[in-house]
């Protein structure tokens, strides 16, 4: 790791798994955790359809980088006028609109595998959104006073929600190929003993993955739900979210388990994509930085699949 505008971890994210224990818990009977929206309406659009379809009271709680493509001022003020209606905590993308350099970049942490290019671009990207968010002060406020992790109880389960992992809101220790490495194992416990909690549910890395301890009494669960506004998986163009609930989903999930008696889902996001891919395109067009770097995944080129998403060890 350097010390490069989006590759390095600012101290202010900091926050250790320890702090996630004596954090203020609220209880939910049916838990949606929100990552990676990335100023996608349409899929806040269908997020709220699918809560709406459950039989019983829905907390959902966007667990970070809810703004992203929408740099307009219309879309801008439509995604956080209408996230911040709900529970939210910080991602690196509202936590670096407030910050009052550009020292740190996009604020992603970006491991040294990924590209200089990528992380060139995604600066670019952020500074372009941050200009947008300078002509909304009072959404500026309201984001300033975001947390950067909460804690759930539901039923017997209790829930850490965080942007990165259990340490830091850019970390990625809840990355798809480390929660992949069995060696990896007795940091995870640790992390799990230190904060007190049964499952970690996070986003950050834009890569969904579920991985179960199933072998330790608890069977505690990390599950990153990827990204709710972007594709994930090879043959899909549905974002995903997380569903904790004490009751099954309604809406037959990608995938799943149980632990601590309550249900943890991947749950699809089949927003309307010809609708997002117009928005996309009025702020993005070919050549931009964002066209660049994601385009070919809104379009669904992706190989990952759900039997690699599993890690059940």
């Amino acid at each position: 790791m350097t010390d490069l505008p989006g590759r390095t971890c600012p101290i202010r994210y900091r926050y250790g798994a320890q702090a996630l224990a004596s954090a203020p818990t609220r209880e939910a009977q049916t838990l949606y955790v929100v990552g990676g929206l990335y100023g996608n309406l349409q899929a806040l659009d269908t997020v709220e359809a699918l809560a709406a379809c459950e039989t019983g009271p829905v907390t959902v709680c966007f667990n970070g980088d809810f703004n992203w493509f929408n740099v307009d001022d219309a879309g801008f003020e439509a995604i956080n006028h209408r996230v911040l209606t709900h529970h939210a905590i910080a991602g690196n993308v509202e936590a670096e609109l407030l910050a009052d350099s550009d020292e740190s970049g996009c604020g992603c942490a970006y491991p040294d595998h990924v590209e200089m290019s990528v992380v060139e671009r995604s600066n670019r990207i952020h500074a372009r959104l941050k200009t947008t968010a300078a002509h909304h002060p009072a959404i500026q406020a309201q984001l300033a006073t975001l947390p950067l992790f909460a804690r759930y109880q539901v039923g017997d389960c209790r829930v850490a929600v965080v942007h990165g992992d259990a340490d830091s809101l850019a970390g990625w220790g809840f990355d798809i190929d480390v929660l992949s490495d069995p060696a990896q194992e007795p940091a995870l416990l640790a992390a799990f003993e230190q904060a007190q909690v049964d499952v970690f549910a996070s986003t950050h890395t834009c890569q969904p993955v579920l991985r179960q301890l199933v072998k330790h009494s608890q069977a505690p669960v990390v599950i990153n739900n990827g990204a709710a506004g972007m594709p994930n998986l090879h043959g899909s163009l549905a974002g995903i979210i997380t569903r904790i609930g004490v009751g099954p989903s309604p809406h037959a999930p990608l995938y799943g388990t149980r632990t601590a008696g309550v249900h943890i889902d991947a749950l699809a996001v089949d927003y309307d994509h010809s609708l997002f891919e117009h928005a996309f395109l009025a702020n993005w067009p070919s050549g931009s930085d964002a066209h660049t770097s994601y385009f070919k995944r809104i379009q669904g080129a992706l190989d990952l699949k759900v039997t690699q998403v599993l890690r059940v060890f």
